[in-house]
């Protein structure tokens, strides 16, 4: 069994970067500039603050899950390669 990993290229990790910080940016000038009281801005800014954390976590949640049955499959498989091997190999007396 072999076990491919991706690997990302540098330009699309400074992609996804950027596009974050832009979109975060024009989340945080959209609030700023919304005709609304200081306090309906304050809730606006806890609910985009509190939308980007939830979204991180559940990425790193589902990414942590994936990994973790990926190990699980791996040790699986290396148990029943190895009882195969035993049953395969002749009895010697």
């Amino acid at each position: 069994m072999q076990d491919t990993q991706v690997k990302h290229s540098q330009n699309w990790t400074i992609f996804t970067m950027v596009s974050f910080a832009v979109a975060a940016i024009m989340m945080a000038l959209g609030i700023y500039n919304l005709e609304a009281s200081f306090s309906a801005k304050g809730f606006y800014t806890m609910a985009s603050i509190m939308l980007v954390h939830s979204a991180v976590t559940l990425t790193k949640t589902l990414r942590d899950r994936d990994e973790s049955e990926k190990f699980h499959n791996r040790l699986e498989d290396a148990k029943t390669e190895k009882l195969l091997m035993d049953i395969s190999k002749p009895e010697q007396d």
